[in-house]
């Protein structure tokens, strides 16, 4: 879903996540794109909660399962800024997107749908991946971390 059809709401939703393994080492995983390294993330669709659309994003994206994740209910990322479309024109719609923080016992098997491959990245900040998303993302996850 790349824009909203109702022609009076204005907002797309989306939802991401970051999963970690803490066991042996903390680790992160990121998804490669031809240019960038990505998480898990999509567009909700109709009635589906950011949470439920992180969770199916990710198992799309990953072959992970909702079951193997655990989230983290006292940490959400929320980030909003203005998206177009080509298939809207030069109409402006307000992205919202919310990234939710899952755990795994051990790093899984991936079966990758939409990405050209993965890393498992050591925790180790300050990190300098991606300036617009990932960056403040892991330093969010830190801070979170050391309340």
């Amino acid at each position: 879903m790349p824009a909203p059809t109702d022609a009076n709401d204005s907002t797309v939703r989306a939802a991401g996540m970051l999963l970690v393994c803490r066991e042996p080492s903390t680790k992160f995983l990121l998804l490669r794109h031809p240019k960038r390294w990505d998480l898990p993330k999509g567009h909700c669709e109709e009635g589906e909660s950011y949470l439920e659309a992180a969770m199916r994003e990710t198992e799309e994206e990953t072959g992970i399962p909702p079951v193997s994740i655990a989230i983290d209910e006292d940490f959400l990322f929320e980030m909003k800024y203005p998206v177009t479309y080509r298939s809207t024109g030069a109409r402006v719609f307000n992205k919202v997107v919310r990234y939710y923080l899952g755990y795994l016992e051990s790093i899984p098997a991936l079966t990758l749908t939409e990405h050209d491959g993965f890393a498992w990245f050591d925790w180790n900040p300050p990190h300098a991946i991606q300036t617009q998303t990932i960056d403040p993302l892991l330093a969010a996850i830190q801070e979170h971390w050391q309340l």
